[in-house]
């Protein structure tokens, strides 16, 4: 692992950062959603999520250099399960760091959560992300068909999950 690599809470001036990525039509793709945003609505958005104990967002850090946003979305407290979620800068991409910072938000979610599943949606033809998921240890559960409309065109996605037990008895065998 990365050493120098680490998570910190989200805070309101890390929005700049947020909003370049969530207007960047190739990282809003992968997360299915158009590049459309306002800064004001992310202002609004952070200001509901400081009331909220129903997700956690991070900025994955590099030394002093952000790298990403990671979040556990919809945790529920009584099915001990969250979405997970991972976008990163794209001048950041391609270095390395995505399976180390999936491991710290997993930990994370296992360790301090005491949650016992972690799960996500991903674009099927988003491999790269997948082998990673896969690489940490998420199974596919299921297939969406059709469910994704992205640049004008409708794409299957996968259901994919990660539990707790099983990543643990994962990492004694690693």
């Amino acid at each position: 692992m990365k050493t120098d690599l680490y998570l910190r809470p989200l805070g309101k001036g890390d929005l700049d950062f947020i909003y370049q990525m969530h207007t960047n039509p190739d990282v809003a793709n992968y997360w299915c959603n158009e590049p459309y945003t306002t800064m004001e609505k992310l202002e609004k958005e952070y200001q509901s999520s400081q009331e909220s104990d129903s997700h956690r967002q991070f900025i994955l850090m590099y030394g002093d250099e952000k790298v990403g946003l990671l979040a556990l979305y919809s945790i529920s407290v009584r099915h001990r399960n969250a979405e997970f979620a991972i976008m990163f800068d794209p001048t950041q991409q391609g270095k390395g760091y995505a399976t180390d910072a999936s491991r710290l938000l997993i930990e994370y979610g296992f360790n301090q959560l005491n949650l016992h599943k972690l799960y996500l949606e991903v674009v099927k033809n988003n491999e790269k992300a997948i082998h990673i998921y896969q690489k940490v240890g998420f199974q596919i559960e299921g297939e969406l068909k059709q469910h994704y409309f992205v640049d004008g065109q409708y794409y299957d996605g996968y259901v994919m999950s990660l539990l707790r037990d099983d990543y643990v008895s994962n990492d004694r065998k690693g």
